[in-house]
């Protein structure tokens, strides 16, 4: 049996976390190596505690205003970001077949396997064995994914081929320096 088109899913006790991470960074990051098409970062323990000042101003692209400076909550981006932490994990983006979507090469997205998928959804997929990230969307001939890139063809997913949805895309970050 191919251990990379297979996949286990498996509910354990929080205490069995760390020794369960050790075992499974390792074959991630082998399973990303061999696919070359998706960089899937190492999972690591949410640090709950860490929360950071959420203003009550909006900003357009600017600072709170002196005046101002009312702190609403903290937020914790792990809450904001997550739902179900044990479902959820993060990806690379590489290319530019997202961009007019916001996706951008090196973004990191955060995809939530315990999600169904609906039409319109962003979604992480496997397409005879390549990660792609694109829109799911239904068309005549059946399931498609759409690139957010009129430089790219819209994928139409044929009976012969090997097709997974593998989580929900819910959101992004960026680094800018």
């Amino acid at each position: 049996m191919d251990i990379y088109n297979s996949m286990v899913i498996a509910h354990l006790p929080k205490k069995q976390k760390p020794a369960t991470h050790n075992l499974l960074t390792p074959l991630i990051i082998k399973y990303a190596e061999h696919t070359q098409s998706v960089n899937v970062c190492s999972l690591s323990a949410a640090k709950k505690l860490a929360t950071f000042p959420l203003y009550t101003s909006k900003v357009a692209a600017g600072f709170p205003s002196p005046a101002d400076d009312y702190i609403e909550k903290r937020l914790n981006p792990n809450d904001y970001l997550i739902t179900n932490d044990t479902s959820t994990f993060f990806v690379q983006v590489k290319g530019d077949s997202m961009i007019d979507a916001g996706i951008f090469e090196k973004d990191i997205l955060v995809v939530d396997r315990s999600r169904t998928a609906q039409m319109g959804d962003i979604v992480l997929a496997v397409v005879d064995g390549e990660f792609t990230v694109k829109i799911l969307n239904q068309s005549e001939a059946g399931v498609c994914l759409i690139p957010a890139n009129k430089n790219y063809a819209v994928i139409q997913i044929k009976e012969n081929q090997v097709f997974e949805i593998w989580g929900v895309v819910t959101g992004s970050m960026r680094k800018f320096k």
